[in-house]
């Protein structure tokens, strides 16, 4: 199983969603449009939710390759 990290790449203010789409494997317009809905539907308690998790997500350490070469370790 993942774990959850924010993403990097696929941001628009903290990369919490973006790391949620890549860990699911949705789209990051979908879960966003769900959750803009969402803070009219709860009353914006889900600002604050998301907010919170924001601070408690572990930002993603280091950006996959997209060619496979891994960093940390310098092997494909």
């Amino acid at each position: 199983m993942n774990r959850l990290y924010r993403s990097t790449r696929n941001r628009r203010l903290t990369g919490l969603i973006g790391g949620i789409s890549e860990n699911l494997g949705l789209s990051s317009t979908l879960l966003r449009l769900i959750f803009f809905i969402s803070i009219f539907a709860t009353g914006g308690t889900s600002l604050l939710i998301y907010f919170i998790a924001a601070l408690v997500v572990p930002k993603e350490s280091y950006p996959a390759d997209p060619y496979g070469y891994n960093s940390a370790t310098g092997y494909k």
